[in-house]
């Protein structure tokens, strides 16, 4: 972490909203600090790690060792390696020929194991975390679908509430409901609202202010005034949108910075019409991605991480049928039915994805992402988008000590959350 000097010149050059979102989510980040069972041990064994390639913050892989309690405490590379005598009663990995990656941030999922962040069940939200925890998600943001207000208002006290014992829940992404009809998607119809920060607001204060994004269709407000206000609050992202490029631009201007599963949801790019995916790649926006072989072309999927590099950004979309039998289920309200992995509406609309996000990066790269922009588009990237990159998704001293060991074929040989393997 930075010096006290470090911290003071940065805030020197910070907006008055960004320094207020910045408070936001600190208070978000003691919330589950305070509530998550596996990190409130203060005292804990340190963890040392040898030999394994370890991703580094600069978005490469180096041969490295790793020392960690609950944070990561020291990391190594090359012939210099921490003793044995440092560690007190340590746990030793040797992971010789594996790879070491951050755990995956999914800020984008619905559910999984037959609930849904929308459901308002603590023992539903338990399922989930412990679902993402054993592969390989050890942080994610439940995320809402388009509901009445009194199901949102139900599903927010639940998040608030629950205690976690797998993944760390680091914050609610609002799908909804201030989007467009046109392009609604699976959302519910009859809830869509134009956008008001007294409902974003009301929203917020129910989950204990753990709103750390919100998808809008800038289209549905006209003067902007509610990016603008909702941007000092959480990330704001573009998305179910008819937006025309001059509307998006003008909406990253007033403050968004995000875009919710590009392609899916909006006008596709055309070369005398960009839309939003053209606004996006000259405003600097992360821009999600479902690798779940449905939604994009590999070849689109090879061309967006081409284009947006480091701003890439995986995401599940993952909806209650994930980890689950084909069969029929339900989203916002809407059956959905889920054959051969793929989860679709009665007409045919893709409704959320089955898969988990390290199915997405393993995809991703299968389709020619390489392995790096793929690792670092479902840690650091979307740890960034809200605004915990020093925190989540990043091995770094005093990052917390999330990882994944990883066999040459990217499957899950442990999870470490928190500095403890999770069983």
């Amino acid at each position: 972490m930075g010096s006290a000097t470090d911290k003071t010149e940065e805030n020197r050059g910070e907006t008055g909203s960004k320094q207020k979102r910045k408070k936001c989510r600190k208070k978000g980040l003691q919330f589950f600090e305070k509530r998550c069972k596996i990190c409130i041990a203060k005292e804990m064994e340190e963890m040392y790690i040898t030999n394994g390639q370890v991703f580094l913050p600069e978005g490469r892989f180096e041969k490295s060792d790793i020392l960690c309690g609950d944070r990561i405490t020291a990391i190594t590379g090359g012939d210099t390696h921490v003793t044995v005598q440092e560690l007190s009663d340590g746990e030793m990995i040797d992971a010789t020929g594996k790879y070491i990656i951050p755990g995956l941030v999914d800020i984008h999922t619905h559910g999984a194991v037959n609930a849904d962040a929308s459901d308002g069940d603590a023992d539903g939200l338990r399922r989930m975390s412990r679902y993402y925890a054993q592969r390989g998600v050890t942080s994610w943001c439940p995320t809402t679908m388009t509901l009445s207000e009194k199901s949102l208002l139900h599903a927010m006290h639940a998040i608030r509430d629950f205690e976690s014992d797998g993944a760390h829940c680091v914050g609610v992404h609002l799908e909804g409901p201030f989007l467009s009809y046109e392009k609604r998607g699976a959302q519910n119809a009859q809830y869509l609202q134009k956008p008001n920060m007294e409902e974003l607001e009301k929203l917020n204060e129910a989950c204990g202010g753990q709103v750390c994004m919100i998808t809008v269709a800038p289209e549905e407000d006209r003067d902007l005034a509610f990016i603008r206000q909702a941007s000092r609050l959480c990330t704001v992202s573009l998305g179910h949108s008819v937006a025309d490029y001059k509307m998006a631009q003008a909406a990253f201007e007033a403050g968004a910075t995000h875009v919710t599963h590009m392609f899916n949801g909006m006008n596709g790019i055309h070369h005398r019409k960009p839309g939003i995916i053209g606004a996006a790649f000259d405003a600097g926006a992360t821009v999600e991605l479902i690798c779940d072989g449905f939604h994009i072309h590999p070849s689109v999927v090879r061309m967006t991480a081409a284009l947006f590099g480091a701003r890439l950004n995986l995401i599940s979309d993952s909806m209650r049928c994930a980890g689950m039998p084909e069969g029929e289920y339900e989203l916002g309200g809407q059956p959905v039915w889920m054959k051969e992995g793929k989860a679709t509406l009665a007409d045919g609309t893709l409704a959320g994805s089955s898969i988990h996000l390290m199915d997405g990066l393993r995809n991703a790269v299968s389709f020619g992402v390489p392995l790096e922009q793929a690792v670092m588009a479902a840690t650091s990237t979307p740890a960034k988008a809200i605004g915990m990159e020093r925190e989540i998704g990043c091995i770094r001293t005093g990052a917390r000590a999330d990882l994944l060991i990883l066999d040459e074929h990217l499957e899950l040989e442990k999870v470490i959350i928190g500095g403890q393997i999770w069983q």
